[in-house]
């Protein structure tokens, strides 16, 4: 799987040129991957694709521009869509009308686009079932291991369009998640699980990912049920990186020209938590697995600091959202039917120094929040509100115990606010970089 950036950019600049078209961008992606499943050690689902997309633009001469879509990068397709491209154009609309990123023929610095050959299915079968196995034996009433999953993937993206404009990367990943279940006389079925992300099947950590599913669906064995209250809790950070994804409109620029936003053009500069703490979006984190070097526009990827020791620093931009907010685009853009706006990598670190350092084992009352959940019901993104069940643990003179159930619930806003401090370790996980974070003063519901 490889594509020839250079002469598929020469045909369509053929191909346009024999239709009339002067301006004119492709943007698209190949995927080949296959992933497995296991059930009792047999192979429960196999599966193999490649997965292709491409978007064409086109622009007329009144610069009102049209899309269309294929699969198809021979000549036939090619041509097909650009034409398609062209007759749409007519329709385009002329209030803010897409335009070229200004930065899509600005040199990229070198990268490498390597590949990890994917390795045979036959061998995924093997590992998968070889770690469920050791997830099974890890404790007696570990009864199944309902959800699992081993993919490996290898992924071209590529960029061009007629100002010159050849934008082309590529690379690979694989991935493994287990999540267990018990089966106990007496007690409810308890439930954790464990997922990681590397280049390759051979460089996977796929032992940390058994014992980390082990050791949390263990810890959730003996169980309480807890007071509804106000309590100071830590999140961990694929639960904080959850919820702040949850309202990534107080970033994004799009929502906010929409007025989908909990911010406003004005925003910037204002105090919106903090100021322990500070973010990131960095595609190009070097504990990013898999980045991307530049967005759908061709605009190069970047670190953009968001938040800066509790200050909204800066908006995530496309082309077009920038030359209407008078800002420079970030590399934040998704093209398709329309050009949408969307974060890349989350990293997340201590801004000022903290007065008072916490830590868990010697935390007393203090609820552990391990991962969140019902993110697609229990949040109001635009009223900056939410109610959430999770899994965690409440934290008594340094012991966790599991909680049996319960919902956290607030206003993110001043969740923000009421961070009380910023753990220095990070973890990384498939969306970004994050420590444990401290927030005082959250509802807590018990069930």
């Amino acid at each position: 799987m490889t594509t020839n950036i250079q002469a598929l950019a020469t045909q369509a600049r053929d191909i346009a040129d024999k239709l009339g078209i002067r301006k004119f961008d492709i943007s698209g992606s190949s995927v080949d991957e296959n992933s497995v499943r296991v059930d009792r050690g047999e192979p429960k689902q196999v599966k193999a694709s490649n997965r292709s997309s491409i978007t064409v633009r086109v622009w007329n001469e009144a610069q009102t521009v049209g899309i269309a879509s294929t699969t198809d990068t021979d000549p036939t397709g090619l041509e097909l869509s650009l034409k398609t491209a062209a007759e749409a154009s007519a329709f385009g609309v002329k209030d803010h009308a897409p335009d070229f990123s200004p930065e899509a023929t600005v040199q990229l610095p070198d990268y490498d686009n390597t590949y990890l050959p994917q390795a045979p299915v036959a061998k995924s079968i093997e590992t998968l079932a070889e770690a469920e196995r050791e997830l099974l034996e890890a404790h007696e009433a570990i009864a199944g291991v309902p959800y699992n999953g081993l993919s490996q993937r290898d992924i071209e993206r590529f960029y061009l369009n007629s100002d010159g404009a050849e934008r082309y990367e590529a690379g690979s990943y694989a991935s493994v998640y287990l999540y267990s279940k018990t089966e106990q006389k007496g007690k409810k079925p308890r439930s954790a699980g464990a997922f990681r992300v590397d280049l390759g099947l051979d460089k996977l950590d796929v032992s940390g990912c058994v014992k980390e599913a082990a050791d949390k669906t263990i810890s959730h064995l003996n169980y309480k049920q807890i007071e509804t209250g106000k309590y100071t809790v830590v999140f961990s950070a694929e639960a904080f990186l959850s919820l702040f994804g949850a309202f990534s409109n107080i970033f994004n620029a799009q929502s906010i020209l929409d007025n989908r936003s909990l911010s406003t053009p004005d925003s910037l500069g204002t105090v919106i938590a903090s100021p322990l703490l500070s973010v990131d979006d960095n595609e190009l984190d070097p504990n990013n697995v898999s980045p991307s070097h530049f967005d759908g526009e061709g605009t190069p990827t970047r670190r953009l600091p968001l938040i800066a020791r509790g200050v909204l620093s800066n908006f995530m931009h496309s082309a077009g959202t920038a030359k209407r907010m008078h800002a420079k685009p970030t590399g934040h853009a998704n093209l398709g039917a329309k050009v949408t706006v969307s974060g890349n990598f989350t990293c997340v670190y201590p801004g000022e120094p903290a007065a008072t350092e916490y830590s868990i084992e010697t935390a007393d009352n203090v609820i552990w929040i391990d991962e969140i959940k019902a993110l697609h019901a229990g949040v109001s993104a635009l009223e900056g509100s939410f109610s959430l069940p999770f899994d965690g643990w409440i934290v008594e003179q340094g012991q966790p115990v599991s909680i049996e159930s319960a919902t956290v619930a607030g206003d993110f806003r001043e969740l923000l606010k009421s961070i009380v401090y910023v753990e220095k370790e990070a973890e990384v996980t498939p969306g970004g970089v994050c420590p444990r974070i401290w927030v005082e003063g959250l509802s807590i519901t018990g069930d």
